[in-house]
């Protein structure tokens, strides 16, 4: 199934290594119980520090699985093909409110995000494996239907006309790692870390009450990491053209993230962006938008919006970190970085 826009392509593409940061400093003061978890076409691990650990994440991985059924832009039975295939759609309230936060953010980031560039995905063949450089004139005719105001939702009904298609990718694991921590905290879990294929999120802090290190790769050497990150009770997602692409005929490389102002894949001079914040589906849906942003852009837009935090990695390897967790980032040996400074 090829429900994630940003999938990254096993164990290969991990774009975050937290599993390998947070092991040796832990006091297991509650035991440690750890799933490994294969849906929405990517690797995850489930870290759970709790007596009741085994049930806790049996239970996590059945919403796992309820939510790619779902989601899924492939299987014709989920809400999301339902919609696609027929142009509107009673779905479930789960639907509902991912399709409505994801809008949110498309207006937010006046459409750097669109959840409607499923038909482009297509073409370029990211959801069929079938790559291929689509000729300019499919390319113009696919971009006639992609908008994200031809989106509605009303009385758990989703449509979408002008011959539209949408695909969740870009927010279903964010939202996905939001209803999994929200699952922990109901059953008084207090430590945990969920890696839905390099989208993380933390319950708390690791069991001994320090803050869990995540680290974020380097665009260029998947072995090493260009920083580390100490989080408590947050969501590191990142996105990057490394993650799933093609060498095309021409030899260029073309990244699974799509522009939708343009219907090709983006290229503007960032490799990697990394958002943190308290939502996984916000961060989700930002570290694409930034990334098709572009470095001038993504920062100017950064410095509007105090509330994000995140790290842009340009194509010189180039760290720029939001002032509000500068002081939380360790940079790797050889990495320079630069501070985006925000008033408020």
């Amino acid at each position: 199934m090829n429900i994630n826009m940003k999938v990254r392509t096993a164990i290969l593409c991990m774009t975050i290594f937290a599993v390998a940061l947070t092991g040796c400093s832990i006091k297991k003061e509650k035991p440690e119980y750890k799933r490994d978890v294969f849906a929405m076409d990517t690797y995850m691990v489930l870290k759970v520090y709790d007596e009741n650990g085994e049930a806790i994440l049996e239970s996590a991985e059945a919403e796992i699985k309820r939510l790619e059924m779902l989601f899924s832009v492939t299987d014709e039975k989920s809400d999301i093909s339902r919609i696609n295939g027929s142009g509107s759609a009673q779905v479930s309230e789960d639907t509902v409110k991912l399709v409505s936060e994801a809008l949110v953010y498309c207006e937010k980031t006046d459409g750097a995000l669109d959840i409607t560039v499923y038909p482009l995905l297509r073409e370029w063949g990211f959801t069929t494996g079938k790559y291929q450089i689509p000729e300019d004139k499919d390319i113009t005719a696919l971009l006639e239907g992609v908008d994200y105001n031809n989106v509605t939702v009303e009385d758990g009904t989703v449509s979408i006309k002008n011959g539209g298609a949408m695909d969740l990718g870009a927010v279903a694991k964010g939202y996905t790692s939001d209803r999994i921590c929200s699952l922990l905290r109901e059953q008084s879990v207090s430590s945990a870390l969920i890696n839905l294929g390099g989208n993380v999120q933390a319950v708390g802090t690791k069991p001994d009450g320090s803050p869990w290190k995540v680290g974020i790769e380097d665009p260029k050497d998947n072995s090493r990491i260009v920083c580390s990150l100490k989080i408590e009770d947050k969501a590191v997602v990142t996105s990057g053209n490394y993650e799933r692409y093609f060498i095309g005929e021409d030899g260029r490389r073309y990244c699974h993230i799509i522009d939708p102002k343009t219907g090709r894949p983006a290229d503007n001079g960032l490799v990697s962006v990394t958002i943190v914040g308290e939502s996984g589906t916000a961060c989700d849906a930002l570290s694409t938008a930034l990334f098709v942003m572009g470095k001038e852009r993504a920062a100017e837009f950064l410095e509007k919006h105090t509330e994000i935090e995140a790290v842009l990695i340009d194509d010189d390897l180039r760290l720029y970190i939001t002032d509000g967790i500068s002081e939380n980032v360790e940079l790797s040996s050889g990495i320079e970085s630069t501070v985006i400074k925000r008033q408020g």
